[in-house]
């Protein structure tokens, strides 16, 4: 059995950072094929989390960025790293992350 899925690919999201429709908190919602993801912008780079927290469903791009870079959840203030989407509040839960490139022509996500 292969572990690659013909399904997995680089899909475009915007011709760049500044076409993004970011709220004031720096997250953005996103759709691509039908599945809502999270974007965030931390430090001029664009990153990209599942739509809500693993822990209690909460809508991710409801939250905020702290100033060490992780994406805060709004209804229990769970910590996750914006790279790795580990926990760092000490829950134990993990985000799913997707890996986000800005090539010349604009914003990639491998979904």
């Amino acid at each position: 059995m292969s572990l690659f899925s013909p399904s997995l690919q680089w899909r475009k999201l915007a011709g760049s950072i500044a076409e993004i429709q970011w709220m004031m908190n720096n997250l953005s919602i996103a759709e691509i094929e039908g599945k809502k993801i999270t974007l965030a912008l931390f430090n001029n780079k664009v990153y990209a989390t599942s739509y809500k927290c693993p822990h209690a469903g909460a809508v991710m791009a409801e939250g905020y960025i702290d100033t060490a870079g992780n994406i805060v959840c709004p209804l229990h203030r769970y910590k996750f790293s914006l790279e790795k989407g580990r926990n760092v509040s000490g829950e134990g839960y993990y985000l799913k992350t997707y890996k986000v490139e800005e090539r010349e022509d604009g914003i990639y996500i491998f979904i």
